[in-house]
């Protein structure tokens, strides 16, 4: 069985190649990506690795060629997602593939053009006549390694989350549970809500981040306006931009989107999922 990872490149599909070493041969891995000279190691382990470029839809399906099922990485595209994933489906369907776990996030809504995109894609996985799974990946606790090293500097969180709890998930759960999918059974049809062990609101987190940094974090609540102007002058993002990011998160946030607890990784991957305290502690000791 020939398994193909899309954007194999990226965090998430190293992070993914390397748990399905641990449970097949590398000479059963296709690994697609824009960048083949970055795969150079996996290739030298046996694994074929194929240029694909989502946005030059004629030479995909003879880069999936051979494939019987397929992790398809959301790509990082925001605003041109939808028309680079459904070429990637039909070169799929051409080239034979049988079944696509797709990378997904949970809805903010229907007027969010990120939550538009990905439920765009997911019809087309239902409509396109392949068996499916959608895997629902939460934000990655690896994202607040840097906003712990900001507060640390800052002395402070500030956050228009209010009360909204987040379930952050560790991106190599994330991996482990896409290469369980990918090898395993049963999982034709499914959604599944991939998130980290604990719910956590401002001021978890800021005592997260007191206990790791080893010094005081506090919380400061502000609006979106506020957290979109800092987050501008912190990062040299267009004020708008800053404005779309805090404004769709924070509310999401708020609204208990991500809210949610589930057992997935510990189900599908036999270990619990790591806590956002361990993914951060690992990253100041590494």
């Amino acid at each position: 069985m020939k398994l193909l990872i899309t954007g194999a490149s990226g965090k998430l599909g190293r992070a993914t190649i390397d748990h399905l070493l641990r449970q097949v041969d590398a000479a059963d891995l296709i690994l697609a990506t824009r960048s083949p000279q970055t795969l150079a190691d996996y290739a030298a382990r046996g694994a074929r690795v194929v240029e694909a470029d989502f946005t030059k839809p004629e030479g995909l399906a003879h880069a999936f060629a051979g494939a019987d099922r397929m992790l398809l990485i959301s790509t990082d595209a925001l605003g041109q997602r939808e028309p680079q994933h459904r070429a990637a489906i039909e070169a799929a369907v051409s080239a034979g593939v049988k079944f696509i776990a797709y990378t997904s996030f949970p809805s903010f809504g229907t007027d969010d053009p990120l939550s538009l995109e990905h439920a765009a894609t997911e019809q087309q996985l239902r409509e396109s006549g392949l068996q499916w799974c959608v895997l629902k990946n939460f934000p990655y606790a690896d994202n607040e390694i840097d906003a712990l090293r900001e507060a640390l500097e800052a002395g402070e969180i500030a956050t228009s989350t209010e009360a909204g709890e987040t379930a952050f998930v560790s991106r190599d759960d994330c991996a482990a549970v896409a290469a369980a999918v990918l090898t395993g059974t049963g999982h034709e049809g499914r959604t599944y809500d991939v998130t980290g062990p604990e719910l956590i609101d401002a001021t978890r987190r800021a005592q997260i981040f007191t206990e790791v940094g080893q010094q005081p974090i506090a919380v400061r609540h502000v609006d979106d306006a506020t957290a979109s102007q800092e987050l501008s002058a912190k990062s040299g993002l267009p004020l708008f931009v800053a404005l779309d990011i805090v404004s769709s998160v924070a509310t999401a946030t708020r609204s208990g989107v991500f809210a949610v607890q589930s057992d997935s990784v510990e189900r599908l991957t036999g270990n619990p999922a790591t806590p956002l305290r361990a993914v951060l502690e690992h990253a100041r000791h590494h």
